[in-house]
């Protein structure tokens, strides 16, 4: 039978999570696996709703859409409120504790809290929370191995961006270690 794990990241534009998805699903390719990678976010830059649909699988993959993740990714409040509820029973949700202040009521999944935010606002790694929760997600899930997770993130980055080498490392390492 064909694993296939249906990921959904949202937040604010500006908060990486069309970044954060493109690393999962990269991550996956890399890995030889089927993979999708959906952005969707509004006519705003920075500041208005965003969010990503990211499927990984072993098999081939019919639809692009998440309508149920097994993982949500919860950036801010309203994307808490507005996608916590259609996690699939036996999922699991990472919250960015520093943004959305409210706790899941659902029994029936796995809710993980992580103040990224304020950790990556403490470490002056400013807009690097994205990274610091998949750290947390990539230790409680183990989804993808660590140090390849890693080299494969910093293997994007442009030599005229080299200073964001050490700023990501730090924030996955971070989150990693939560």
């Amino acid at each position: 039978m064909a694993k296939t794990t249906n990921i959904l990241i949202a937040g604010f534009g500006g908060q990486g999570v069309l970044f954060a998805g493109k690393a999962l699903a990269k991550m996956g390719m890399h890995n030889g696996l089927h993979v999708t990678w959906l952005p969707s976010y509004g006519p705003e830059m920075r500041g208005g709703a965003a969010n990503c649909s990211v499927i990984i699988s072993d098999d081939e993959i019919g639809s692009p859409l998440v309508p149920e993740p097994d993982i949500l990714i919860a950036l801010n409040i309203p994307s808490f409120d507005k996608f916590e509820p259609h996690v699939k029973p036996g999922g699991m949700i990472f919250v960015d504790s520093a943004m959305v202040d409210k706790k899941s009521t659902r029994t029936d999944i796995e809710a993980h809290y992580i103040p990224a935010s304020r950790l990556a606002s403490e470490e002056g790694l400013s807009g690097l929370a994205n990274v610091i929760v998949l750290g947390h997600l990539l230790r409680v899930t183990g989804i993808f191995d660590y140090d390849a997770f890693l080299a494969d993130l910093v293997s994007g980055i442009p030599a005229s961006r080299a200073a964001l080498v050490e700023g990501n490392t730090k924030a996955l390492r971070i989150g990693f270690e939560y």
